[in-house]
Parts: C-alpha cells; sequence; structure tokens
C-alpha cells in the first residue's frame, strides 16, 4: 500500500505537470539506470518530473517526484518518492527554502526534511543543501552542494558532492560519500533535452563502492534549461 500510494503521488506529478504548463515551468524525463555494487549489477528505468509555480512575486513551490524500476540477478524491484518545496527569492540572485519528501526504500518509508539555497550567476548555478531523513531503525543527515555551468542557456555541465552520515541500530555510525558530474543540453527551438550522469556512493566504514550510470530524455516546459533552474524546477534534482 505504501509503494502504491508513493507512486501514485509521483505519477501524478509526471502527467499533471505538463498539463499546468500555462501556469508553471518544469519537466517530465524517462531514463536508463545502470548501477554496480562491487559487481553486483543491476538495471532499470526512471520516470521523473517537477513543476514550479510560482504564488507570489517572491515565493515559489516545486513539486518532484520519481518511480524506478530494477531489475537484477536476485529479482526486480519498484520504488517511488515525491517532495515538496516552498522557496523565497531575495533579489534578483539568491533563492532560500525549506522541503519535505517521502519515499519508499525496500518496502520500508523514509521521511525527510531540509533547507536549501541556491545562488544565481551569470553561467553558473550553485547550490546547498542539509537535510535530516528518519529510515526504519536509522536516521541519516546529508550535506550536499552542486555546482552547474551553463555553457550557453540549453547547455548545462554540473558536478556535486555530499556527505552522508546514517547512524544504525545494528551497525553504529557509517559515514558515506557521493560524487557525481553530468551533462544536459536542450535542442534548439524544442522542449526536448538529452542528458546522461553519473555518481558514485563510497562506504568507508564498511569498504564499498556503488556506481551509477544514467542516460536519458526529458520534456522542458517553460523556457530552457538555465531559465527553468532559475525559477525553481531544478530544486530537488
Amino acid at each position: 500500500m505504501k509503494t502504491v500510494f508513493l507512486a501514485s503521488v509521483a505519477a501524478a506529478t509526471l502527467i499533471a505537470a505538463p498539463a499546468f504548463a500555462q501556469d508553471a515551468v518544469g519537466s517530465a524525463g524517462i531514463g536508463y539506470v545502470h548501477t554496480d555494487t562491487e559487481g553486483f549489477k543491476t538495471d532499470g528505468a526512471q520516470l521523473d518530473g517537477v513543476g514550479a509555480f510560482q504564488v507570489a512575486p517572491e515565493w515559489t513551490v516545486t513539486v518532484n517526484g520519481a518511480i524506478n524500476y530494477a531489475d537484477s540477478d536476485f529479482g526486480d524491484d519498484t520504488t517511488a518518492a515525491a517532495a515538496a518545496h516552498l522557496s523565497k527569492t531575495i533579489g534578483s540572485d539568491l533563492r532560500l527554502g525549506g522541503f519535505v519528501g517521502v519515499s519508499d526504500l525496500g518496502g520500508d518509508e523514509t521521511f525527510s526534511v531540509g533547507a536549501e539555497v541556491q545562488k544565481y550567476l551569470a553561467s553558473a548555478t550553485l547550490t546547498g543543501l542539509v537535510s535530516y531523513t528518519d529510515l526504519d531503525g536509522a536516521d541519516a543527515w546529508t550535506f550536499g552542494g552542486d555546482a552547474a555551468y551553463y555553457v550557453n542557456p540549453s547547455l548545462r555541465l554540473n558536478a556535486g558532492v555530499s556527505y552522508n552520515s546514517v547512524d544504525t541500530d545494528v551497525a553504529g555510525t557509517v559515514d558515506a560519500w557521493a560524487y557525481g558530474a553530468g551533462a544536459e543540453y536542450q535542442f534548439a527551438n524544442s522542449p526536448f533535452s538529452v542528458y546522461g550522469t553519473y555518481q558514485r556512493v563510497s562506504m568507508n566504514d564498511v569498504d564499498v563502492d556503488s556506481d551509477t550510470f544514467m542516460i536519458g530524455a526529458r520534456y522542458n516546459f517553460g523556457g530552457t534549461l538555465q531559465s527553468l533552474d532559475r525559477a525553481g524546477a531544478n530544486l530537488g534534482r
């Protein structure tokens, strides 16, 4: 039931986002995902969507969701996640906000709350966040940052890093670092874009590394990649 509820919320975000294109900006996408964790490999797909609505001159509500399917030699699994963000612009180059999120991880719900900030430069966007996540039998703190550089308004290159501290009832505290990079290109005079990302998660306490590769395509509504970014449509990405 939990997975069905989360999948419904995420699917509603994916389906409704383009329908509200006149009142919002955002995107809906599909991607292929490959993960290799110490030789254990999974292949799957991800559907994701985001919509940013300006509710007042300086206030924006952003809603994002994703449905993930993964298949391995040990079976398959479907998970879902959704989050809501409220942010305020300060001047023309700073955005401050907070978010709440819920996801289904291995049949257990996780709940997250956090704060985020974005600084807009002429050809770049700098993002930082801190979040707390309550899991079944564990809790986690995450501190992360991302830097996106726009070669032009329709071509984004980005790199990010995050530190995660997970306190579990069984294994105690486990620290993990995540490093990632990606690129996205929106075709000229078109709402469609293609993207690719890579992320490595290293858990030194248990000596485990995981590499994830993703390629996909998105339908963007409301502007170029850079203008969507500045409108709050990349929060939660």
